[in-house]
């Protein structure tokens, strides 16, 4: 049992917070009906600017270690990478099977196999409407609306009563695919076996007024671009799950009499997926391999890519950095960049667009054009679905504190009582039993866990390292002294990455020089000559030097070699 929480007393279930709430990414949460655990979603976030070195951020799993033995099984509400990206990071601490639709689990599939842990799980797939027992847990899964196909939400049917998690979604009356978000499902789940106890639902939006446009409606966008520039190639990036997006883009074309051509290995292998499955429709003689581009007019071609967060080796950063090996980008390219940044890669993505426009590019971006709509509901949607479900019990999830404060707030004005509204954060444990609902604040450890390449886990002391390398730079200072006398034969000589620039401060450096070669003189006069001692002396003497000279604290390391 994970350290500060209690046993549960007959009849109660438990709902802890590992990830979600607060931020915009690492969604996950823990679902514990009779000493069993279920994982809903399992993501990651983007690194921000503070985090250096940073590759992906995920929950912390200690919870999750802790109780490996009791975990049934992980439930996917859709494939998301802030909801599915940290699967493979979970695997290795906990084999448990995973269970979604057919697509989820196919996209989530590449990057548990890419990570050799295809082993450590079993992929279930599950139906739209379908109600499924999961050891004690009783799930019934409903078709939403979202940016991904497939997505749902899902119905919990505890000891306690039903727990309702919309998962991300949206009221989209006119989805590219048709299929709807289920109110009629919805509707019954509220009506029957007690009502709704619990809502979590969807918080991402709840600042936005009104309705979050269809999906379909960038369509009409990229048609209306593909006239305005019927001469000119198209480079459009978008996330490479969001298949409904793809289905337009590649339609428009398509319908302009444009080669459509795909890049991202993510890209590639989701098109391929969707396309198998019958999911994305596009006539196979208007697929060209990106490398057969060159013998098409520009106004023939229109290349599908990944790369709208604007990450580092993605398709359009190689191109916006003239590396790509196929594409290079001129005035007769229009890019169009149909995402919205991730909080923490605005100014990736903006560094994008400039480069684009240095080549001479048109560069169109929701900022300029609706080539991009949400794929969460806004207010109005919001509380049409608290009026539906009419909850007992209600808690935002998903979203920074802000959205969870406004989607609490939306929720009152609805008529939900405002003590039975709870905004909760990661690591709270909600326990809920037929006497009612309490929160346990901080009850499980929630921090960040940093992943950095395929070396592992990077601590908060690494990050913090990391920080003050990047603030205050690195001196060495290296020299080679007799082990019997202590006496200095060599140097010392000093090297800095990020203190000073060396060729224009070599006055200064000499000076530090002067400084170390006097304090290792001073240590061998009066005895000292193990490395420790003399290392110390030449740390402190360098340090002390350029705080005084500079008033900088870069990290001093000495080097001290014995002959």
């Amino acid at each position: 049992m994970s350290v500060g929480v209690a046993p549960l007393k007959s009849g109660a279930v438990r709902v802890v917070f590992l990830g979600g709430l607060g931020e915009i990414g690492r969604n996950c949460f823990c679902l514990e009906v009779e000493g069993r655990i279920l994982v809903v979603d399992c993501g990651l976030m983007f690194p921000e600017a503070d985090m250096p070195g940073v590759d992906l951020v995920l929950p912390d799993f200690t919870y999750l270690r802790e109780n490996a033995d009791r975990v049934e099984a992980v439930v996917l509400t859709h494939a998301h990478e802030d909801h599915a990206g940290g699967l493979a990071f979970l695997l290795r601490d906990v084999p448990v099977p995973i269970y979604g639709t057919k697509l989820s689990l196919g996209l989530a599939r590449n990057r548990i196999e890419e990570a050799g842990m295809l082993d450590r799980t079993e992929l279930r797939p599950v139906t739209d409407g379908e109600r499924r027992d999961i050891g004690p847990f009783d799930l019934e899964f409903v078709p939403v609306t979202h940016s991904v196909p497939h997505a749902l939400a899902t119905a919990y049917h505890t000891p306690a009563g039903t727990i309702l998690h919309t998962g991300d979604f949206k009221l989209d009356l006119t989805p590219v695919d048709g299929r709807k978000t289920d109110l009629a499902l919805l509707g019954e789940i509220a009506r029957r076996d007690g009502g709704v106890r619990l809502l979590l639902s969807d918080s991402t939006n709840a600042e936005r007024p009104g309705f979050t446009p269809s999906e379909s409606t960038v369509g009409g966008a990229m048609r209306a671009l593909f006239r305005e520039h019927a001469d000119k190639r198209f480079i459009v990036a978008s996330f490479a799950s969001h298949l409904h997006r793809v289905q337009q883009v590649t339609r428009a074309a398509v319908g302009a009499g444009r080669r459509v051509a795909f890049i991202g290995r993510s890209m590639v292998q989701n098109v391929s997926l969707s396309r198998e499955m019958g999911l994305l429709d596009l006539p196979s003689d208007s697929v060209i391999d990106i490398e057969e581009t060159s013998r098409y007019a520009s106004g023939e071609i229109c290349i599908v890519c990944t790369g709208s967060q604007g990450e580092p080796l993605s398709a359009l950063s190689l191109m916006a950095a003239h590396e790509h090996k196929w594409v290079k980008v001129n005035e007769d390219d229009v890019v169009v960049i149909s995402a919205h940044a991730i909080p923490g890669n605005e100014s990736n993505v903006g560094r994008v667009i400039d480069s684009l426009h240095r080549a001479g590019a048109e560069v169109v971006h929701g900022g300029n054009a609706p080539v991009h709509v949400s794929g969460h509901a806004s207010q109005e949607e919001l509380k049409f679905l608290l009026n539906l479900v009419q909850p007992e019990y209600f808690v935002p999830v998903h979203g920074e504190y802000r959205h969870m404060v406004h989607h609490a707030q939306l929720a009152e004005e609805v008529g939900v009582p405002p003590e039975r509204i709870m905004v909760c954060e990661d690591g709270d444990a909600l326990t809920l039993d037929r006497d009612g609902a309490e929160v346990e604040q901080r009850a499980v450890p929630a921090g960040y866990l940093y992943v950095d390449g395929i070396v592992g886990d990077v601590g908060h002391g690494v990050l913090r390292d990391r920080r003050s390398l990047a603030e205050e730079g690195v001196v060495v200072v290296i020299a080679t002294v007799d082990a019997t006398s202590g006496e200095v034969v060599t140097g010392p000589e000093i090297v800095t990455r990020g203190w000073v620039y060396a060729p224009e401060a070599e006055e200064l450096i000499g000076e530090a020089k002067e400084a170390v070669r006097a304090s290792l003189a001073e240590a061998a006069e009066e005895g000292a000559t193990d490395f420790d001692t003399l290392r110390r002396h030449a740390r402190r003497a360098l340090g002390k030097f350029i705080n005084e000279r500079t008033r900088r604290r870069p990290a001093v390391i000495p080097v001290i070699m014995e002959v």
